[in-house]
């Protein structure tokens, strides 16, 4: 079994694969200083809590955006599991995608990943739209180039700055706007908590449309626009501007760079993930 493993600059995912399947997922939050052997106490509890056995791995790849968690994901590996883990960098792997980028090893690993497995798996142009740490748009062509993409601030980037820096506004949950029974309000704020939902959550359903929208006219073409992460379904449900929702995009990406590096033929692609609108 392969083990996956996605370090965000919030939250750490590790998947258990047994090939295109994924089996088990467990998540930490991302600490540059946290050893192999705390990673592996944890780890093996829930493994442990599953019935999984350590010597069930037999293979481990790592892709990070936080370069100080390497080592010790690395240590983990070859530790605890005996293995020496595939690591995500430009360069030094088979991607199964062309960067038309003039400093390719720019790109975050994260984002090439979720480009390789949308684009293995979906046809035509493509805009993958990422709910994390930031909110990120990538490009990649019908034909398989990542042609870049846009970086924006995650939404809850956005709250925290809103909140810190105005003493008298109070905390939110990034939803819209609601009445006590549950029914819509609109988009003026008539209190405050109203008038900051409707600036965090509208704002950045204009901020998804309005890039998109751009983006498809630059390409000048047909495109699919596929959303990931924690709030990928939430957005889906308010915007036209989703075609679809696949919260596993990152470790399907991560399971196709092991094989296409590991001699195995490439996984099948897996549509029960996908949520579409």
């Amino acid at each position: 079994m392969l083990l996956a493993i996605d370090v965000g600059n919030t939250n750490i995912v590790f998947a258990i694969c047994d090939g295109d399947e994924i089996k088990w997922r467990w998540r930490i939050s991302t600490d540059g200083q946290r050893t192999a052997d705390e990673y592996a106490v944890w780890l093996h509890q829930l493994m442990q809590l599953e019935g999984v056995e350590r010597t069930h791995v037999d293979s481990a790849i790592i892709a990070t955006v936080v370069p100080q968690t390497l080592f010790n994901l690395q240590r983990l590996c070859r530790k605890y599991f005996q293995v020496d883990a595939l690591v995500v960098a430009v360069g030094n792997i088979n991607l199964g995608l062309r960067i038309d980028l003039a400093n390719p090893s720019e790109v975050g690993a994260d984002r090439l990943v979720n480009a390789i497995a949308a684009h293995a798996e979906t046809p035509g142009n493509l805009i993958i739209v990422d709910f994390g740490t930031a909110t990120t748009f990538d490009v990649v062509s019908a034909d398989g180039a990542y042609q870049g993409g846009v970086i924006a601030p995650g939404i809850n980037l956005s709250m925290d700055a809103l909140y810190q820096a105005a003493a008298k506004l109070p905390r939110i949950a990034v939803e819209p706007p609601t009445s006590p029974s549950g029914g819509n309000l609109g988009v003026i704020g008539k209190g405050t908590v109203h008038a900051m939902q409707s600036g965090v959550f509208w704002g950045y359903v204009g901020l998804i449309e309005g890039l998109v929208a751009r983006i498809t006219s630059e390409i000048g073409g047909a495109v699919t626009v596929i959303a990931t992460g924690g709030l990928a379904t939430l957005f889906n449900r308010h915007t036209s501007a989703i075609d679809k929702v696949d919260g596993d995009l990152t470790i399907r990406g991560l399971i196709r760079i092991h094989a296409l590096n590991s001699g195995q033929s490439e996984p099948e692609k897996n549509i029960n993930s996908d949520e579409t609108r």
